[in-house]
């Protein structure tokens, strides 16, 4: 039995860097993760063939590499090897019909692709990235912030301040909006809003689900303002780095060591139970990196003692699936729009924003969907330490898919778990990126495919496939996310906190929720 000032329960993300931050506070910590490798959805590995490294979950770094975490440790992570890889030709979206749209951190670039399809949207996308600064600064605040309500009640008085009663009243609007409601009234080229509302679909923001707007605008603002980073040689190297933080400052990490149960005593956690027997105590704090239903469900074996947490946690509602397809190719797909989509981090399939929600509809109706979105990511184009020289990977994430199949939208494929029909789903997927990019199959040197059920085999915060650990719908995001009452990363078990893309502020790879719930615990 060891004794820690602060146990964490799994090694993603969120748990490395506020674990680093606490070691580096002085506290004694010790985190246990019951895979052998650390990360959860951020991993690197080789899952086809020798020396081709495939991101298992998350790619894209530039949440992490602008967040206030980095900013406090840039050159202790540095030193740790931490290295982005830039992009400046950040995402794209081909078309049907042979055309494709992109957005590139140069804005003459991004505006001369767009006025080919709308002069008007080109000169309002000019205005959007000129006022992006003062809009980015409010919105930055609120998503880096706790929701506490100190720190609202400072959001709220700095917009007010600097945009007004009006001003603030559109950012409000904007954070309600559907993306449909604020591409249709922004944008007229069906083309542009296309391109821009697959970001909604990274999380589970169909085009007319209220609340997602902001995350297009966020995403197309930020690629075009800032650009975007991959982590050179993989997403891993940010696990590589805060692993390297928390050990060199005394910290221990135990790979395959699965906890079977948060003890607790006297209302308060203690520490935790191995599946092996062994037992290990916390003096200050118990946090889990974990689902809102494995903590009430499994690990607390008795529940939290209250009875509202406990059906909130149970509740908790979880995002449509996700497959990701793994290929090692011979080169980059050639793409019949033009062979300058190459060169982009991101190329998105998906025609229209009536498609999105075609899709979102069938998967959450339990349907294989006849066109999922296609979000085709080509790390090596801009990362070539990645696979052996002269060759690629791609990585294929399909959104959206339902976790327990109840037919076939597409009326091909019968319904079956996902063990029987994933290599057949996998083929449709292979089919639809064929007719953008002929000749695809003939590169393929290598292929794995996850299921929705494969994902959540891998890592169980990852349930029924959704890479998002939890919707963010209104209902659940903000305030109340996990749930009312339990957004600053507590519970009703004393000295036992939750972190992770399923606490405030959700999920992507900025630490947020790590790093907040840290400063909360151990001081700035």
């Amino acid at each position: 039995m060891s004794e820690f000032d602060a146990i964490f329960v799994g090694a993603g993300h969120n748990s490395l860097a506020c674990a680093a931050h606490l070691a580096l506070k002085g506290w004694k910590t010790g985190i246990f993760e019951r895979s052998s490798t650390i990360g959860g959805a951020v991993q690197t590995r080789e899952f086809t063939l020798p020396g081709f490294r495939h991101d298992f979950g998350a790619m894209n770094l530039s949440l992490f590499a602008g967040s206030a975490f980095h900013r406090k440790y840039a050159n202790e992570l540095k030193a740790q090897g931490l290295e982005f890889a830039p992009v400046g030709d950040c995402f794209a979206s081909a078309f049907p019909d042979g055309r494709w749209f992109g957005v590139s951190n140069d804005l003459e670039k991004t505006a001369s692709r767009m006025a080919a399809f709308s002069a008007a949207d080109a000169a309002t996308w000019r205005k959007l990235v000129a006022a992006f600064p003062g809009e980015a600064e409010h919105l930055f605040r609120l998503l880096g912030s706790p929701m506490s309500a100190r720190a609202l009640a400072g959001t709220a008085w700095n917009l007010w301040r600097k945009k007004g009663v009006a001003g603030a009243l559109d950012t409000g609007r904007l954070l309600l909006s559907s993306p449909r409601t604020w591409l249709e009234e922004t944008f007229e080229s069906p083309y542009v809003r296309a391109t821009l509302a697959t970001w909604g679909m990274h999380l589970d923001f169909a085009p007319d689900i209220a609340g997602g707007a902001v995350f297009p605008y966020l995403e197309s603002m930020a690629n075009q303002s800032f650009g975007m980073v991959l982590g050179k040689g993989g997403a891993d190297t940010i696990i590589r780095a805060l692993a390297g933080m928390v050990t060199s400052a005394g910290g221990k990490i135990v790979t395959g060591a699965e906890v079977s149960e948060i003890t607790v005593s006297n209302g308060k956690a203690t520490g935790v139970r191995l599946t092996s027997g062994e037992t290990h105590t916390a003096t200050k704090a118990v946090i889990a990196g974990v689902a809102p239903k494995a903590l009430t469900g499994t690990l607390l074996l008795g529940g939290s003692g209250n009875a509202g947490f406990d059906t909130a946690m149970k509740k908790f509602r979880y995002a449509p699936g996700t497959m990701m397809i793994h290929l090692a190719l011979d080169e980059l797909p050639d793409w019949r729009a033009g062979s300058e989509l190459r060169q982009f981090a991101y190329v998105h399939l998906s025609p229209s924003l009536d498609a999105m929600s075609r899709t979102y509809q069938q998967a959450m109706a339990g349907m294989l969907p006849d066109e999922p979105v296609l979000v085709v990511g080509q790390p090596t184009a801009i990362d070539p330490s990645r696979a052996p020289q002269g060759k690629h990977v791609l990585w294929v994430q399909v959104r959206m898919l339902p976790a327990e199949i109840t037919g076939d939208a597409g009326g091909k494929i019968a319904p079956a778990h996902w063990d029987q029909v994933k290599d057949a789903y996998a083929e449709r997927v292979l089919d639809i990126i064929e007719t953008y990019a002929p000749g695809l199959r003939s590169k393929i040197l290598g292929r794995s495919v996850f299921s929705p059920i494969d994902l959540e085999r891998e890592n169980p915060n990852l349930v029924g496939g959704d890479q998002v650990c939890g919707s963010h719908h209104l209902a659940q995001n903000f305030l109340f996310r996990p749930a009312r009452g339990y957004a600053g990363w507590n519970t009703p078990v004393g000295n036992l906190h939750l972190t992770g893309a399923a606490t405030w502020p959700g999920a992507g790879t900025g630490a947020a929720s790590g790093f907040m719930l840290a400063q909360q615990l151990g001081g700035r």
